[in-house]
């Protein structure tokens, strides 16, 4: 749709040389490009999560092999969860220091190391110190593949390739359990052969990789924080060891919860004082003076104990609760996967089609809280097709949120923090995840419990000696086979409430993702990918062409006068005194900072004569700080620009000394919207007319045929749709356009009434026959004359009382009564006196 506004000033790509590595020049990659650096990448993703949710449904049979109880089940799932989350924040940091394809290489080793001495684990203890390698390649394999698709592919387009991220996730989370079931079932293979199946495909991977995957070398002295490492693992294990014993070793209010606790506290106040003093922190405090990184973090910690406290125990519930085997417990699930998948791709479709994303994760949130309610109600009698539906909820929610939370954390930050920005996100669920697990598995242990000890005391004394012979009675799993039909309802019963308090749990939690993701604020994405606004990754900047007002002096008048309109607000900097370090010229410096005083990162900053000749071109950091130098003392313009804001452009008077001044750029803003008619349908081919406070126009274009309408690069401020369509009254409205993001009306049209007939007398229809409307006010509201077959009308009218006169003959003035939409006949009888 053609509209009136101006595409705005974008920042260029630096010339292209061909292949991936054009990336680094600060070319954009071609689809294929992109998809063959993401083969291998998500190969090894495949690899990570089914050699994850493969084990799922065989780890009841696992621990039962092994000798161990609802304890060790959790802490196999925990293991895993804690050095994943522990090692994901370094992971980030060191993807913004080293080469990122060696380190998804050296995670894929690890990862697979770990698998193989896993399934020759012979106790417990074993299987979970293995489980906990495998986390730490797991935890390097999450965050890499989010970091290495935010260099390659801008923030707009993202939600396009999260979608294949998401696809791969889903069938592998559907793969896993049913793959891990069968090899469970089948007796010449048995549960180890579910640790070794992934390592083909993390050897595949590596192959792949290392043809496929071509990034820039980083060359730049560093130094990594192993003493925050070490604190945040620290202050996480010993959180996650309290709330795996609290309540079975020891009361929640005892001295150990008090010693565990506080430890846990003042080691994270640690963590916090080593972060705010190391020159490369693993997870930098800064990042959180940003409103929508802070928020997104909690959310993902919430959504984490929410998805993983839930999904963990799905096989418990489907195996023990309802006697299905692990195979049978795989399928089940697939409800919940089919979810996942659905969401995640359709929603990373449509965000790349119209760059909106909040809503996904608003609705997300609430799907999630709803899924995860309903599955609180269920017994181990529930009927299936109850529980499918619940599932697919909570799968619909879990889809929409997880990828497009690091999406808009991305979407904030410079190429330098991505890793760390994104890690963040990943570190928080994973946190979520592992404090859920271990948390809520004691809490369900303890629900278990109290459940079969109610079941047996109704059955009589007899029943406890029963269940001692299936082992329901000795810290391990039931054998259910080998129970009496009551007391293996008991137990069945108990397992089944059991999980269903979990997930109980779950939804308030849920619920409180829901409440950060309605405060989390839309800004518009980005166009442009990192590597594609680096030269490398090294952090220098890639050569941007000046923009238009630059190089067109005529150009200058207008962004200078644009910025005078918008006012102080979004246009005007303010001068500060400390000055920097001394330079040839005149120094010019401050910071360029956009919406809630967040630096705007690669941002032109142009200096310009009064005659229109370029004088000097600075790109914004990483803190948004800029620096360029005037040949002299006198007036100049000083013009910034950046993707996804509005140019401005200042006078400048610079003197003898150097001149501090801040630059704060206003988002540009979209509108868009829908028109529809009274009964609730689109009115397609509407006009709509976007007028400003001054009634100029800004932007006009019509409606298509869902009486869509949509505006991009509009003046954030108040303005007036005004929309008028054929056979409906026109409509006005006045809109608040915001800062960022994008703004969204509804307008609806009204079928006005209509007045029509002919005008006759005694020769017959009357010709040139005036006919006026006046409303019951007196006012006149139209007026007609009579075609050559005398006929008149009246339309887009409100309903009410009207009058309608003719003249040319003696007047007739005749009542007409409009109730509503439609149209009134009424024809006029004109007659001479004594006719």
């Amino acid at each position: 749709m053609a509209t009136t506004t101006p595409e705005g000033v974008r920042g260029s790509h630096a010339a292209k040389h061909g292949g991936a590595a054009a990336a680094s020049a600060g070319a954009p990659m071609s689809h294929r490009q992109i998809m063959e650096a993401l083969s291998g990448l998500l190969l090894g993703m495949f690899a990570a999560i089914i050699s994850s949710t493969i084990v799922s449904n065989a780890l009841p049979k696992i621990i039962g092999d092994l000798g161990g109880g609802q304890s060790a089940y959790t802490w196999v799932v925990t293991a895993s969860l804690l050095t994943m989350t522990a090692s994901t924040p370094l992971w980030g940091k060191l993807a913004d220091l080293y080469n990122k394809k060696a380190l998804v290489q050296i995670a894929l080793v690890i990862f697979a190391i770990g698998s193989i001495v896993a399934g020759l684990s012979q106790d417990p203890a074993m299987l979970i110190a293995c489980r906990a390698v495998q986390g730490i390649g797991a935890g390097g394999l999450a965050a890499l593949a989010q970091i290495i698709m935010a260099a390659m592919i801008a923030p707009r387009e993202r939600g396009r390739y999260s979608g294949y991220l998401g696809a791969t996730f889903a069938v592998a989370t559907v793969g896993g359990p049913l793959l891990g079931g069968v090899i469970t079932d089948t007796s010449w293979l048995g549960w180890r052969w579910c640790f070794y199946v992934g390592v083909p495909f993390a050897l595949i991977a590596l192959v792949v990789l290392q043809k496929t995957l071509k990034l820039p070398v980083v060359k730049r002295d560093v130094k990594v924080d192993w003493l925050g490492a070490f604190f945040v693992v620290a202050a996480v294990c010993l959180l996650l060891v309290w709330v795996t014993f609290a309540g079975d070793k020891y009361d929640w209010m005892s001295w150990q919860t008090g010693v565990m606790v506080g430890g846990s506290i003042v080691l994270a106040l640690i963590f916090i004082l080593v972060e705010s003093k190391a020159s490369e922190p693993i997870m930098p405090l800064r990042l959180f003076r940003n409103r929508t990184i802070t928020l997104a973090s909690l959310a993902s910690l919430f959504v984490g104990i929410a998805m993983f406290s839930g999904t963990v125990f799905f096989s418990q519930y489907f195996q023990l609760a309802r006697g299905e085997s692990p195979t049978m417990s795989g399928v089940m699930t697939i409800p919940m996967i089919a979810g996942i998948f659905v969401s995640s791709t359709a929603s990373g479709i449509i965000i790349t089609k119209n760059g909106r994303w909040k809503a996904w994760l608003v609705s997300g949130a609430v799907l999630l809280t709803a899924g995860l309610g309903l599955l609180g109600s269920i017994r181990y009698d529930t009927p299936y097709w109850h529980i499918a539906l619940f599932m697919a909820l909570m799968g619909l929610g879990v889809g929409m949120m997880m990828q497009n939370l690091v999406l808009c954390t991305q979407n904030q930050v410079a190429p330098s923090d991505l890793g760390s920005a994104s890690s963040v996100v990943t570190f928080f669920r994973s946190l979520g995840g592992a404090v859920g697990v271990s948390a809520l598995g004691a809490v369900m242990a303890t629900k278990i419990s109290d459940y079969v000890t109610e079941g047996l005391t109704a059955l009589g004394p007899k029943a406890a000696a029963a269940a001692q012979q299936g082992g329901g009675s000795s810290g391990g799993f039931p054998d259910l086979d080998a129970m009496p039909a009551p007391i293996r309802t008991v137990f069945e019963s108990a397992y089944g409430h059991g999980v269903a308090d979990v997930f109980l749990i779950g939804a308030p939690i849920a619920a409180l993702a829901l409440i950060a993701a309605i405060f989390i604020k839309e800004v518009p994405l980005r166009t442009q990918g990192a590597l594609a606004q680096t030269e490398s990754e090294g952090g220098q900047t890639a050569p941007v062409p000046a923009p238009a007002e630059a190089r067109v002096p005529a150009a200058v008048g207008a962004a200078t006068a644009e910025t005078t309109a918008l006012g102080t607000a979004a246009g005007q900097a303010q001068a500060f005194e400390t000055a920097p370090p001394a330079s040839n010229g005149i120094s010019v410096h401050g910071t360029v900072r956009g919406a809630e005083e967040a630096p705007v990162v690669h941002a032109t900053v142009t200096l310009i004569s009064l005659g229109g000749r370029q004088l000097g071109r600075a790109v914004a950091q990483g803190d948004g700080s800029y620096a360029l130098d005037a040949p002299e003392p006198g007036s100049y313009v000083l013009i910034a620009s950046a993707d996804g804001f509005q140019p401005q452009a200042s006078t400048v008077v610079v003197g003898e000394q150097p001149l501090g001044y801040d630059i704060l750029l206003s988002g540009t803003s979209g509108l868009t919207g829908t028109v529809r008619a009274e009964n609730g349908g689109p009115v397609g081919g509407a006009m709509v007319i976007v007028t400003d406070v001054r009634g100029d126009v800004l932007a006009t274009g019509a409606s298509d045929e869902a009486g869509a309408f949509t505006f991009t690069e509009l003046v954030p401020g108040p303005v007036t749709i005004t929309v008028n369509a054929e056979g409906h009254r026109p409509a006005a409205l006045p809109v608040e356009i915001g800062a960022t993001g994008v703004t969204h009306v509804e307008v609806a049209l009204h079928t006005g009434a209509r007045v029509q007939g002919v005008v006759r007398a005694a020769g017959g229809l009357l010709a040139g026959v005036r006919v006026t409307l006046v409303d019951a006010a007196g006012n006149v509201v139209a007026s007609r004359t009579t075609a050559e077959d005398g006929a008149y009308g009246f339309a887009d009218l409100d309903g009410g009382e009207y009058t309608v006169i003719a003249t040319g003959y003696p007047p007739v003035a005749t009542a007409v009564t409009l109730s509503g939409p439609g149209t009134d006949g009424h024809d006029i009888e004109l007659a001479h006196p004594g006719e």
